[in-house]
Formats: structure tokens, sequence, C-alpha cells
């Protein structure tokens, strides 16, 4: 992808990262006059975020318009557009011309409005402000760092103040006023490695939120996506994300990923299990391990999502149905090698059975992995049980056109 997001290989770790550390380890078009819903109230356990993706709007074609034509809009509490880039210390834009200059027509437009040349806003920043004007209590938090991005904190918590000014400067510039209602951060990973390694130390992250929240105040909301990593002195002990928590509105602790096709040969198994099963390859690497860890640090419950993946991982050279099985490498993918969407896998792989609170197939010698509405289901009786503060996934284009998954979380 050309880009930074999320769905890129987390789990990636160079030798030189290991040793740095150590152990120490998502059709129709509307009318300008049509009657704006009643804000829907925001309660614990009630938020449902989705990730809109900056580039998704080239390669995919996926825009803001597709999130009201799928249903999503009225589903959703929370957009968070992904993502601001991090660098020098400070945020900054990532793609301008996507964000604020691209031009769209009467058909691509939430509104069924085309933009003119000479508006002073475009892009999909436009498109936003257009689709909270059809759903008045969607808010938009503006996301920043990212997989590929996340190299640029290290700097950042050398001046902690400095940063949280310049994403202040950026996110309620006069230019786009309206658009974002706070920020996320997504930082992968401090004190560990992901993309890269950082070595900022365990209080890091701390004291970075704490001045973002002192800059944002009260009247913004402040949200980190973080680890799901709760292996013994793994990414979770890495960071303070306990001391952290007083200054978010709530956590997105990223349970997906937690195994996939960069261990080429596998064994096969769940990116996003639930919970743990006999054979799983890791201890402590599913869902409710990493959600337990965090609430026994003291994170209230209400302060966790849980995280869900709109895609699935998968291998080639599989020989055996169930997890567990060797094979030769990653599946072909639609955009990348040992990933592709749930909209994509539904039709090409369809589900053959469940682990682990999740789904996977087999078809021919590919092996999948990932969530259908029916183990959404699943993960949100988990959801309430827990009482969890809702409910969020990477990403908003990953979901059918009539928006299939997102109306399981509902």
């Amino acid at each position: 992808m050309h880009t930074p997001h999320r769905s890129l290989v987390r789990a990636l770790v160079s030798a030189a990262c290991t040793a740095a550390l150590g152990a120490g380890l998502l059709a129709g078009t509307g009318t300008a006059t049509a009657a704006a819903p009643s804000a829907p109230e925001v309660t614990a356990g009630s938020k449902v975020v989705g990730y809109f993706t900056e580039w998704g709007t080239y390669d995919r074609k996926y825009y803001v318009k597709n999130i009201e034509t799928s249903g999503s809009a009225a589903k959703l509490t929370h957009i968070n557009y992904a993502f601001g880039n991090v660098t020098g210390g400070k945020c900054a834009m990532g793609d301008s011309y996507a964000a604020t200059d691209r031009a769209y027509t009467a058909a691509e437009s939430v509104d069924g409005v085309a933009d003119t040349w000479d508006q002073p806003l475009r892009g999909n920043f436009n498109q936003l402000l257009k689709l909270k004007k059809k759903h008045p209590g969607l808010k938009v938090l503006w996301s920043f760092g990212g997989w590929t991005w996340s190299s640029g904190f290290g700097e950042a918590a050398k001046n902690p103040a400095a940063f949280a000014q310049s994403c202040y400067d950026l996110v309620k510039n006069s230019k786009w006023a309206g658009v974002f209602d706070g920020i996320d951060i997504d930082w992968e990973y401090p004190n560990a490695c992901g993309n890269t390694c950082d070595t900022s130390g365990r209080d890091a992250f701390r004291t970075l939120m704490a001045a973002v929240r002192a800059k944002f105040g009260s009247g913004n909301l402040v949200t980190a996506a973080i680890t799901a990593d709760a292996t013994s002195g793994g990414k979770i002990d890495a960071a303070d994300y306990a001391g952290a928590a007083q200054y978010v509105d709530w956590y997105n602790p990223m349970t997906y990923d937690y195994f996939g096709a960069w261990d080429a040969k596998g064994p096969t198994a769940p990116h996003s299990p639930l919970n743990s099963y006999s054979g799983i390859p890791k201890a402590n690497y599913y869902t409710s391990a990493t959600i337990a860890k965090l609430r026994g640090l003291g994170i209230p419950a209400s302060k966790l999502l849980l995280g869900l993946g709109f895609y699935g991982r998968g291998w080639t050279g599989v020989t055996q149905a169930a997890p567990g099985g060797t094979a030769t490498g990653p599946a072909a993918g639609t955009y990348e090698q040992g990933i592709d969407d749930y909209k994509v896998l539904k039709t090409k792989c369809p589900a053959t059975g469940t682990v682990a609170g999740t789904a996977y197939a087999k078809c021919g010698s590919d092996w999948w992995s990932y969530d259908t509405p029916a183990t959404i289901t699943t993960k949100m009786t988990y959801k309430n049980q827990q009482g969890l503060g809702g409910t969020f996934f990477w990403e908003l284009s990953g979901d059918t056109a009539s928006g299939e998954l997102i109306k399981a979380i509902s």
C-alpha cells in the first residue's frame, strides 16, 4: 500500500530490533435536503468506531459517500481518519491532496453536489463535513501514526508539549473547522519494536498523552490505539498504559493480527482469536487475554473498546483444514500478500469452520481466518459481558456494500 496503515504486518520485527530491546515485546446518492437523524446517545458500551483510510480513495475507490450508502454512517458513533504523519517531532499532514484538494464529482459526493474549482475546502475533509451534516451526532477524530509513521513518535517524546501544540494547531486548523472532534494517537509501539524500534522508555507514552490531553482539554476527544500483546514481558509491559489511561477517553487495543503469514510456513492460526484453544501457537495471544491484562492493570473496562478486523489473513500450500497446518507462504491477496477484505473472502473462500470465537476457511491449498457476522455476534456478547466501552474496527472499506459486519456489531 502507498501510505501508512495498520493492516501491514505488525509482527515483523528485525533481528536488530530484537537485539536492541531484548525479549520485550482497522451507490445511491444522498440529498442535501434530507432530514437529519437525531444524534445517537453515546454511553459506555455503545461506541462504534470505524477507521477510514485516506489512501482508500485511490485503488479501493472507497469514498466518504460509501460510509453513507452502505448504511454504516447510521451505525457509527465515531470515525477515525487515518493517518496523519508524525515527523520531526510534530504532527503533519499525510496526503494533503486526498485530504483537502481532490475535487469530487456529484456522483462521488455525499450530498450529490459536485465540488467547484474555487471552493475553499475540497477532498475528504469536505466530504466528512457533509457526512456530519447528515448525522449530527457523528464524531470524527484524526488518527496520527500507524504502522509506517509511528517512527516519528520517539522524537515527539523528547518534547511532548511541542508535539501536542503541533497536533492541536493541525487538527483545529480554521481551514477545516468543524471536521474533527479530537485526536487518536496510534503509536506502534512505545518502547518496543514495530516497523522500527523505539527506545524512548516506559514513561514516554504516559508523558506524551498527558501533554496531548493538557493541550486538547476536556472539550475534545483524546484516544489511542494500543498493542494487544499480553505476553509476559511483551509490548503491554513495555509502556505505562495504566498510567496514561487517565488522559484518554478510551483505548483501542488492536485485538487482531495475533497471527499471520509473516510466519510463512505456519502453523496456520486465526488472526483474531477471542479465546485460547488447543494448539494455539503462542500463550496469551488472544483477545480475552489482552482485555484481562489491561483490566488487571487497573484500566476501567469502560475505557477499553473491543477491536475487530474487517479482513482476513491467509496462507497457501496448506493441506490441513483445521488450524495448525503447515504452509509454504502467504495466500494471494487483492492488494497485499496474505491479507484480503471480508467482502472478497466471503465469496472467494467462504468460512468452513470456527475456532476460538472466529472463523476459518480452507479452499484449495489456501487457508484463511476472518470474522463473519456470526462470529462478531459472539464477540459482542463477550464485549457486553466484560462491560467494555464499545467496539472499533479496521477498517470501513473491508465491509460489504451493504455493511454486513457493522450491522452485526449493532
